[in-house]
């Protein structure tokens, strides 16, 4: 079988985000398929880069046919500090620009586009066309309802232009997969048969991040000594609600628990923001860590920590995300704590490996970590639930392997 692969924010284990494509081309590279991956070229890593006055290079990558482009931004985060308006004029011109490279190249035998950003899809689309072949869409996030839940998307033409493109591409494509369940709903709450939605979640590398993992030299540079320390690794953008966890570390501060620190690791718009809000608190219980381009490291820094954050601003919605932290922190075996409702809190609360706090009250974040700190026992516990949990429900291996039956069925299972 013979891929044409899509994804702006493709990134390696060298890269500073996501690694879910680059873990499932390489798994389909292994098992004999042949898999083209068009990327992003411009604020990725120094390999994938495209040089000044190309269009576009070719580059190996662990078998992977990987085509960088000198279009948009290979890192979600690097968006959240631009406009709108920026940020989607960067979306189509790398849409147009895919669309135009790709048919440079052999006829595949399936185009499979993953988004965000929605816009992808039109290059999906222009491509299985122009090939006469099958094309495989995969939703990660609900665009624009996710955006109007979290303040992001308020224009009434911006919502209109949206929502008329993503039912055009849910349309076109031959089948489509959806990272959470709640997103299969919104999918098919667009008129699409529950029967052309497979719900493929994000996965847990169990083999980089581990409970075994030697966490102590990041312990040292982030200066922890013996304090029990909660991390959130991520971007820190509008849709993260950061200002949630420097509340709750205020209100750690206030009642004398300085024996607990707070890591923030990553970058995003928010990220100055959020860095004032400390400095006015004069809060000491809050460390900004710098993002680091390599998820070997990052998973040192997770290990370097007791407790994982999953946080994201509330609303008045429930949020169907699948995000890759949460994935990583289970590999890590390390509790977690989530403000999101649905199937994400859902899952912490039922496998017994975290806690649930209200996304409203950051008090309520407060407590628990006060309580997982107060009780190693309990920590340990629900570290090792964790784990468990990554490795019954979340291994890559076995998603990758649904993720492949789910091509060959688009194909009819003709390779």
């Amino acid at each position: 079988m013979r891929v044409l692969y899509l994804h702006q924010y493709f990134n390696t284990r060298q890269g500073s985000t996501g690694t879910r494509s680059y873990e499932f081309a390489r798994r389909l590279v292994r098992n004999g398929h042949q898999v083209t991956m068009i990327t992003s070229g411009r604020d990725t890593e120094p390999a994938l880069t495209v040089p000044p006055g190309r269009k576009f290079i070719e580059v190996e990558v662990e078998g992977i046919h990987v085509l960088p482009i000198a279009a948009a931004y290979a890192s979600a985060s690097a968006g959240t500090a631009m406009s709108g308006y920026r940020r989607m004029w960067h979306f189509l011109h790398f849409a147009r620009l895919a669309s135009r490279i790709g048919k440079k190249f052999p006829r595949p035998d399936i185009v499979f586009a993953t988004h965000t950003p929605l816009t992808i899809g039109l290059a999906g689309i222009e491509l299985s066309h122009y090939f006469g072949v099958p094309f495989v869409f995969e939703v990660r996030d609900l665009w624009p309802q996710a955006l109007i839940n979290t303040g992001a998307l308020k224009n009434p033409l911006g919502i209109w232009y949206l929502r008329h493109l993503e039912r055009k591409i849910y349309r076109a494509a031959d089948h489509i997969i959806a990272l959470s369940p709640g997103i299969k709903a919104g999918i098919v709450s667009t008129g699409m048969r529950p029967e052309k939605v497979t719900v493929i979640p994000n996965g847990s590398d169990l083999d980089l991040f581990r409970p075994d993992v030697d966490g102590s030299a990041a312990r040292g540079r982030l200066g922890l000594g013996d304090h029990f320390a909660a991390i959130y690794f991520g971007a820190m953008g509008l849709a993260n609600g950061l200002e949630y966890v420097i509340e709750a570390a205020r209100i750690l501060q206030q009642r004398g628990r300085d024996d607990l620190r707070i890591v923030l690791h990553g970058e995003g718009g928010r990220r100055p923001v959020l860095e004032k809000l400390a400095r006015q608190y004069q809060l000491r219980n809050v460390i900004f860590s710098n993002l680091v381009r390599d998820k070997t490291e990052v998973a040192r820094i997770v290990a370097a920590c007791n407790v994982c954050m999953t946080i994201y601003a509330a609303t008045d919605r429930e949020q169907a995300w699948s995000p890759n932290k949460m994935f990583d922190a289970l590999a890590a075996g390390r509790p977690v704590i989530i403000n999101v409702p649905g199937w994400l809190g859902e899952t912490i609360i039922q496998n017994n490996c975290g806690r649930f706090v209200d996304p409203r009250r950051p008090e309520a974040l407060a407590d628990a970590l006060i309580e997982l700190a107060d009780n190693p026992q309990l920590c340990r516990e629900m570290g090792a639930n964790a784990r468990a949990l990554a490795e019954r429900e979340f291994a890559r291996d076995k998603l990758a392997e649904r993720f492949e039956r789910v091509l060959l069925a688009a194909l009819g299972g003709n390779t």
